[in-house]
């Protein structure tokens, strides 16, 4: 076979250079850089809305601290789609390990697989970095509520910490907001960090509380951060809040909401 000079081989190198390049080139992982859907919660919110309209019973499975396990993300979704007896999931928070923006994507392209609607809020590692841009950006604002049958779920960004308190977190003026719509007979507080947590600022730990209670017919509160499974009356009046494992565990919670105001609630492995 007859060899090929330099000079003859270098434009075959170049053009095999120029034309794997895309492939090449690694973003910076906190680029914003923002591929596929955008604006998840408000779409979902919408068919939430519409699928929920008049229902007598709400079936919700929230899931929270997904951060790196996307092989379990995957299996739960699986697990969701097996069932016919579920209207939406709720991810609590930490959607990301690092804040950077591909674990949005990644965690968006697996969620967008149920078969069921969902909604995600923004948890303590999801503010790392430029993580809110890309939650804002893939998701939509961190706080924001919407009507499941007469239900309604008023989801609070909770992540004080990581805002070093230059903003409002948790926002009360959006509470209050929630508060004066009372559109529904009955509400659940959502969150990702509970009273008392590491990231909450406990000094108004007091007054948030009181503004969820505030909410027409306050069913319970739900959380995820801790990692583990708990239920806890946590400030002696009744109100339950119930937190959520991180998905290393496999375990979801299921719960049903009925429109008299009770409700009860699964822990459910997968």
């Amino acid at each position: 076979m007859k060899k090929l000079k330099f000079r003859q081989l270098f434009p075959l190198l170049l053009f095999a250079l120029f034309s794997t390049s895309c492939e090449l080139i690694d973003y910076h992982p906190y680029d914003v850089h923002i591929s596929g859907t955008t604006d998840v919660n408000a779409t979902n919110i919408a068919r939430i809305e519409n699928a929920c309209k008049g229902k007598r019973q709400i079936r919700v499975a929230v899931i929270g601290d997904s951060h790196r396990w996307y092989d379990e993300l995957r299996i739960f979704v699986k697990n969701i789609n097996n069932r016919n007896d579920i209207d939406f999931v709720i991810h609590d928070g930490d959607i990301s390990e690092y804040g950077y923006t591909k674990e949005f994507l990644w965690t968006r392209d697996i969620l967008d697989k149920l078969n069921v609607p969902y909604v995600a809020l923004i948890g303590n590692h999801d503010c790392l970095g430029t993580g809110c841009d890309s939650y804002n950006a893939v998701f939509g604002p961190t706080n924001f509520g919407f009507v499941a049958g007469n239900i309604k779920f008023v989801c609070v960004n909770t992540n004080a910490l990581e805002y070093d308190y230059s903003e409002p977190i948790p926002d009360f003026n959006f509470l209050a907001g929630q508060v004066g719509n009372n559109i529904t007979l009955h509400s659940v507080g959502v969150m990702h960090a509970r009273p008392g947590d590491d990231v909450f600022n406990n000094n108004v730990a007091g007054v948030f509380h009181y503004y969820l209670t505030q909410l027409p017919g306050l069913m319970c509160c739900i959380n995820g951060h801790g990692h583990t499974l708990r239920h806890d009356d946590l400030m002696g009046d009744g109100v339950i809040y119930h937190q959520t494992a991180s998905l290393d565990d496999r375990i979801f919670l299921l719960f049903t909401f009925n429109d008299n105001g009770t409700y009860d609630y699964e822990e459910v492995t997968f």
